[in-house]
């Protein structure tokens, strides 16, 4: 009896779980439909200005995807052949854009590459004109920002695979570094590299900020930017419906794509050691200096440049960007909260029922954008209230959907172990309920609880997507006011709000993730 009341309520509440994911995802699709003129053949009656936006949405993350990739290759396996001193240090740098706020990065990219950026200074020194970064190819720069140390860590994974022996056995049999690229690091790459480029290209297609700060025009607009026009400055809901209706369909093909590619399995079973090369000769060593010095400038001087501008304005910061910080903070921390309150259930009830489906369901945000799922709240709350009264409780809400895949990602397997390991027990107990909870999987989740709640309260703190499309003059978040005070010109204040940003994002994660691995630590 007592194990039919823990399972009654262990699928109650994942079902209800679930049953809020698919409110926020299928539901505000339907939502969509109904505002959308024609239906599910809304495709048909978009204009040419649409049909542009679509294009570029296309064609900006594949090439995004492709450049990130294609660089990566280089830098990663660089990383897996050198030992230097800072090799983790650096390795732990490719986590950071991840974590970063997006609108802080294109700020370090502006002051970088922006028509007063040290790089245009630079060429007016020779006499040359200063570039311009807006445009399709500033957000081609921008994504490969991001998306370059995501796609450097995928693939450095996929050598560190690659026993170390196989190596020691290639140099034994006088392999040259062609042989070894040939028997073993091609094939490794045709496993790993079109899962990554996979998952860079869906997240470029769901990239809001960048094309909001960077691109524009005819020429650099994508779907999630034109349906916020359609919502800011024409308030066409019927347009911004069909257009959301679009985007779900794009991002829906990609998610399934990029799943049922198959994960890379192991190339064979190694002792582990550290990957030792035989194949060096002195100038792929240079080559690989080179490489990685580059990456590391690429993605440190874009860092550096926001602290030289913004540290000393920070100090100096009207009040407006103060109490915006403040609601930043507020709905980081609501959204981290109710990220674990969906994700514990449905951890739970994908352990218990062993299904691959309750999982699935929890990944379906993957496929709905922030932007649509923002459109099918905002079309649901309007005939009520006045969908700004909401802002902030919907951008944290809709952000705790959004981190909810990664928090999936990390507590399943956690949870998986920790009833393999100790459920028998704790069934012959009869923990259940609140009493498991408390005594066996929070002690024992400390870890990866923490980390998931340091990741979603930094992608909270750092969104720049529903906001915009709720809030009024009094609402504004950090990130918003941020973006704002770029638009102003005000250059130094925007600098100093990067900075504030950027340490309370890096501040919550920091907070949330110790506080996980020192409590385990006891």
């Amino acid at each position: 009896m007592g194990d039919l009341v823990r399972i009654t309520r262990t699928t109650a509440l994942g079902v209800l779980a679930l049953g809020v994911v698919l409110c926020l995802t299928l539901g505000t699709l339907i939502a969509v439909m109904t505002k959308a003129t024609g239906g599910v053949f809304a495709f048909l009656s978009l204009g040419p200005h649409d049909f542009a936006a679509i294009r570029f949405t296309l064609w900006q993350a594949l090439a995004s995807a492709a450049l990130s990739t294609l660089f990566a290759i280089p830098v990663a396996r660089a990383l897996s052949r050198r030992q230097f001193r800072g090799r983790a240090a650096l390795i732990t740098l490719l986590g950071a854009p991840f974590i970063l706020p997006v609108i802080i990065a294109i700020f370090g990219l502006i002051s970088v590459f922006g028509g007063r950026g040290i790089v245009s200074q630079a060429l007016g020194f020779f006499g040359y004109e200063p570039i311009s970064i807006y445009g399709y190819h500033g957000v081609l720069l921008a994504h490969v920002f991001f998306n370059l140390p995501l796609a450097t860590r995928l693939i450095l994974q996929g050598w560190l695979m690659i026993p170390a022996e196989r190596f020691r056995l290639a140099a034994s049999l006088g392999m040259t570094p062609r042989d070894i690229a040939r028997t073993l690091e091609r094939p490794m790459l045709r496993e790993v590299l079109p899962g990554a480029f996979l998952v860079i290209f869906l997240i470029c297609l769901t990239s809001f900020a960048v094309a909001l700060a960077l691109g524009g025009g005819p020429r650099a607009t994508t779907v999630e930017l034109a349906i916020y026009e359609a919502f800011r400055f024409d308030f066409d809901l019927g347009r911004a419906a069909m257009l959301a209706l679009v985007q779900f369909a794009m991002g829906g093909a990609a998610a399934l794509i990029a799943f049922r590619v198959a994960i890379p399995h192991d190339t064979g079973a190694g002792l582990d050691r550290a990957v030792m090369r035989w194949d060096s000769t002195p100038v792929q060593r240079g080559f690989d200096g080179l490489v990685i010095s580059l990456a590391a400038g690429f993605l440190i001087l874009p860092l550096a440049m926001i602290f030289v501008k913004g540290l000393p304005s920070l100090m100096s910061l009207p009040g407006s960007v103060w109490t915006a910080a403040a609601r930043s903070v507020t709905v980081a921390l609501g959204s981290a909260i109710f990220t674990l309150i969906l994700t514990l259930p449905i951890a739970a009830l994908a352990v218990r029922r062993r299904s691959k489906w309750v999982e699935g369901i929890g990944y379906l945000t993957i496929a709905a954008s922030p932007l649509v799922i923002g459109t099918g709240l905002f079309i649901v709350i309007f005939p009520i209230m006045s969908p700004s009264k909401l802002a902030l409780p919907v951008t944290g809400l809709v952000n705790a959907a959004m981190s909810l895949p990664f928090a999936l990602r990390i507590l399943v397997p956690a949870l998986a172990g920790v009833e393999r390991d100790y459920g028998p027990l704790a069934d012959g107990l009869g923990l259940t309920g609140m009493a498991r909870l408390r005594l066996l999987w929070v002690p024992r989740l400390r870890r990866p609880i923490g980390f998931s709640l340091g990741l979603a309260a930094a992608l909270s703190m750092g969104d720049l997507g529903v906001i915009t499309m709720f809030a009024d003059g009094d609402a504004a978040t950090l990130p918003l006011q941020l973006y704002r005070l770029m638009g102003a010109y005000r250059m130094e204040d925007a600098a100093g709000a990067a900075v504030l940003l950027m340490g309370l994002s890096l501040a919550l994660f920091w907070i949330f993730d110790r506080g996980g691995r020192v409590n385990a630590d006891h």
